[in-house]
């Protein structure tokens, strides 16, 4: 067996409606290599000393940011974006995280969305972390569809150093996740796993309850030589108990890392 050098990660957003802190608890029992921080309401996950805190005690290491890119987050770290990437790189750094995972705008962030494609180049060129935009969806309503994101939310039509592709996404998006990352290419730097059947809801099911080709997709990873992370970020809200979430969890977990493992042929002496 080879497995590949990615680290597989959970999403604190995983544990919803439980905390960030109880995010650091599972991932450490399960056995994650480590977390991505989602920043948001919950105010421990702005803190960077709390942060630092809980992955000191817990010995898991925190991986990626997720920068506070959502309708509910307009207020954290500032309302102006550009700070709150600013915010986002400075917490990697601090934290020893590599990735920075990034939104593109909301079409009504407009002067934000004209800007977008170079201010990333620019913040990129200034630090060793990777700031790896992140395909998103059209949103629909019955028959109506709105292009919520701009420049596109379809990230590959655009330049950038770094993308992370979202595979419950490309199931909303009702997009080829396989052809996807063929274009991403070699600047493909970071995976959220999580499956879905076509919905208009971003579903984020556990790996392998859906449609989505995540099997084909982790198997190419581990070909590949794809040294980014792969980060669980499913949605757990509707666990009846602490027990339930964690058996998720344990099983999206072992999901990853038997698809990530890939069998080599031994040359005979």
């Amino acid at each position: 067996m080879r497995i590949p050098d990615a680290k597989v990660a959970l999403s604190t957003a995983s544990v919803y409606p439980e905390s960030t802190a109880t995010a650091f608890e599972i991932a450490a029992r399960l056995g994650y290599d480590g977390v991505e921080v989602m920043v948001w309401t919950d105010p421990v996950s702005q803190d960077i000393e709390a942060l630092r805190r809980l992955s000191d005690y817990h010995q898991i290491p925190i991986l990626a940011v997720h920068a506070p890119c959502l309708l509910i987050t307009q207020r954290v770290w500032s309302t102006d974006p550009w700070t709150k990437l600013q915010r986002a790189q400075a917490a990697a750094e601090k934290l020893g995280a590599s990735t920075v995972v990034v939104h593109p705008p909301f079409r009504w962030q407009r002067q934000y969305a004209r800007d977008f494609v170079t201010g990333m180049w620019r913040m990129a060129n200034e630090t060793d972390v990777r700031f790896a935009v992140e395909n998103m969806y059209p949103w629909r309503y019955r028959d109506r569809e709105m292009l919520a994101y701009a420049p596109d939310w379809d990230v590959t039509k655009d330049d950038y150093r770094h993308f992370t592709i979202d595979l419950s996404h490309t199931s909303t998006a009702r997009s080829d996740a396989l052809q996807m990352i063929d274009r991403m290419g070699d600047r493909l730097g970071h995976v959220h796993l999580a499956d879905g059947n076509g919905s208009n809801k971003d579903e984020h099911l556990v790996p392998g309850r859906g449609t989505q080709p995540c099997a084909e997709l982790l198997e190419r990873l581990a070909l590949s030589g794809f040294d980014g992370h792969v980060v669980i970020e499913v949605n757990t809200r509707r666990a009846m108990s602490s027990a339930e979430r964690e058996a998720d969890l344990a099983e999206a977990l072992a999901y990853t890392r038997l698809h990530l493992a890939s069998a080599v042929k031994v040359p005979r002496r």
